[in-house]
């Protein structure tokens, strides 16, 4: 029996297409007509959803980072105030909540911290995604999991054991668990797309990719190794500033990755061998022994 868990009004699991992901992330530089810019560029590609990331800097960055000097657009400033800088706040999500809406995708965010779950659980989101870098924060995962919303775990900078204790905490129902590498760009020896087909094996729930990959191939083979749920980051321009932006994809890209995914997807059948109609023809043709 296929597993399915519903993000929105799409489902994501055996027998569905493949529910594509393109993560905004930060690539906005915290301007908010960039990331509507990014929006309509995910919507032209043809793919399902839009990630954005919240966090409490204060929270999420180390204290001994604090006041690490750091150059940026906004001038040499500590690396809390560029985490201010590059942070959404209300209004900004308000608006991209409504821009979203008009448009007609669906999107909804990583959470780093308690207080933001609370912040972006105001919009009512479909799911929530568990970044890679919070896997092993038991106390957020606890807090996610009592939202009762469908739960997305990257699973990137993790040990089995670390991966296995986490879903322990956050149950297998409504658990959707995604394959990463937390390299940026990751080099291809390091992706190791076989892990895929093993979290497949251990767990009875949609297996996924997110991968942080320069080009397009080895995300496609993802979906060749049967992963459900695929993400890659989206930007406008590779060469913008920022720290996810080397490892993005340009609209371009993304729109030609979203047409050799459903490709694959298509060409990969129901793994039952049979004879199509159209090979018939070849057979009276080519064959003399039947």
């Amino acid at each position: 029996m296929a597993i399915a868990v519903k993000i929105g009004d799409r489902w994501v699991g055996d027998g569905h297409p493949v529910f594509i992901v393109a993560e905004i992330g930060i690539n906005h530089n915290g301007d908010v007509e960039i990331a509507k810019k990014l929006i309509d560029a995910a919507l032209h590609t043809g793919c399902d959803a839009v990630k954005f990331q919240k966090r409490t800097p204060e929270l999420c960055v180390p204290p001994k980072q604090h006041d690490v000097m750091r150059e940026t657009p906004w001038g040499y400033i500590t690396y809390l105030e560029y985490r201010h800088k590059v942070e959404f706040g209300l209004d900004e999500y308000q608006n991209i909540d409504r821009y979203c809406k008009e448009r007609g995708i669906i999107w909804f965010a990583s959470c780093w911290d308690q207080p933001s779950v609370d912040f972006i659980g105001q919009f009512d989101p479909p799911c929530y995604k568990i970044s890679s870098a919070t896997l092993t924060d038991i106390l957020l995962l606890k807090y996610l999991k009592q939202t009762r919303k469908p739960l997305i775990l990257s699973t990137g900078m993790s040990t089995m054991e670390q991966i296995r204790a986490a879903v322990e905490v956050l149950g297998i129902e409504n658990l959707t668990i995604v394959h990463s590498t937390s390299t940026y760009p990751c080099p291809p020896e390091e992706l190791n797309l076989r892990v895929i087909e093993m979290l497949r094996k251990e767990f009875s729930c949609p297996i996924g990719y997110s991968g942080h990959e320069v080009g397009l191939a080895t995300t496609v083979a993802a979906v060749a190794l049967s992963a459900c749920y695929v993400e890659r980051h989206i930007t406008l321009d590779r060469a913008m500033w920022g720290s996810d932006q080397a490892a993005s994809v340009e609209s371009v890209g993304f729109e030609r990755l979203v047409k050799y995914v459903r490709v694959v997807e298509s060409a990969l059948g129901d793994g039952i061998k049979k004879v199509y109609p159209s090979e018939i023809d070849s057979i009276k043709r080519l064959r003399q022994f039947k």
